[in-house]
């Protein structure tokens, strides 16, 4: 990329975006205290909580329960797979997770599940009245998403593989007029402990691909300026090597923004001091709360104080 950094070669169209000015990269970020457990790493991630801080609600959930509490269709934000990701988990608001639109609709149609919210859907029970509404809100939401799936279909030309069929869904949707804001897609496991390599190269090339259509898909739509990709993981890998050719837990990591509308492009602030290292593992120096307040306000045109509680400011290269 430049004469300091380099990028994985199977993320080829990653260094073409990056030519082209479409690509940002913000480096260390993490948070203070980190933790190597893939499950609550992943947990403080999805809801922006302090690393000795337990929410049960994700930052996008709580996105939805400030700014879709009146909305006609609950359909905000969407996660194409089949179990709904902790970020967009709300108090009184959830986005909708599914991997196919048709079959949602296609299930959500099927007489049990209709005669079941029929028969009763008003109980005393916190757990089964939940259960009712979340079966309602599907069912009369599923019809809307599957419509709007099927308004624009798309022409190019997308990767057989699961990721390339979650971003020609997307794509579909975003050209229909559907009120969605926010997708939230997903590729693992990138938990190398051993031959790295050889996983990243087979990840990083579907990736690649993925985003390749993905833009070009958007790009030749008029919509690229318009929609921002950005990528986050629990957290990043140590710097040495292991003995079995991997890594293992890190701390601070690297995210990728993709748009035509970036303010700033490239490298954004300096990379890892590799001679500067606490117990083997990457310095953070971005807070990733910091992140997510400056896609709230500038992307979403949501207050991140009330959404997140952060104070600190935001960036301004989105």
């Amino acid at each position: 990329m430049n004469d300091e950094t380099g990028i994985n070669p199977a993320l080829s169209y990653f260094k073409e975006l990056f030519d082209g000015g479409e690509l940002s990269i913000l480096n260390n970020v993490g948070y203070p205290n980190p933790d190597k457990s893939h499950f609550r790493s992943m947990d403080i991630w999805h809801s922006a909580s302090k690393s000795d801080e337990y929410l049960e609600t994700g930052w996008l959930g709580r996105f939805l329960d400030e700014e879709c509490y009146k909305c006609e269709h609950p359909t905000q934000a969407l996660e194409v797979d089949d179990m709904l990701s902790l970020a967009l988990k709300g108090e009184n608001n959830k986005a909708f997770a599914f991997k196919d639109p048709k079959k949602l609709y296609q299930t959500s149609q099927e007489k049990y599940f209709k005669s079941l919210y029929n028969h009763d859907h008003h109980h005393d029970d916190e757990t089964v009245s939940y259960l009712y509404q979340t079966l309602g809100s599907t069912i009369n939401n599923a019809d809307y998403i599957f419509e709007k799936s099927k308004a624009k279909k798309t022409t190019q030309e997308y990767p057989n593989s699961k990721l390339g069929k979650d971003f020609k869904t997307v794509s579909s949707l975003i050209k229909s007029d559907i009120n969605t804001q926010v997708y939230y897609l997903s590729i693992g496991s990138f938990d190398t402990h051993v031959n790295q390599n050889e996983r990243q190269e087979k990840l990083f090339g579907e990736i690649n691909e993925a985003v390749k259509s993905f833009v070009a898909d958007m790009k030749s739509n008029g919509l690229f300026n318009d929609i921002l990709l950005m990528t986050f993981s629990e957290f990043g890998r140590r710097v040495a090597q292991n003995a079995s050719n991997g890594t293992d837990h890190g701390t601070a990591n690297q995210m990728f923004f993709i748009s035509g509308g970036l303010k700033k492009k490239g490298i954004l602030n300096a990379l890892p001091d590799l001679q500067k290292l606490n117990d083997g593992d990457l310095i953070y120096t971005e807070d990733f709360r910091k992140v997510y307040a400056t896609i709230l306000k500038n992307w979403l045109n949501a207050d991140s104080s009330k959404v997140l509680g952060w104070k600190n400011g935001v960036y301004d290269f989105i």
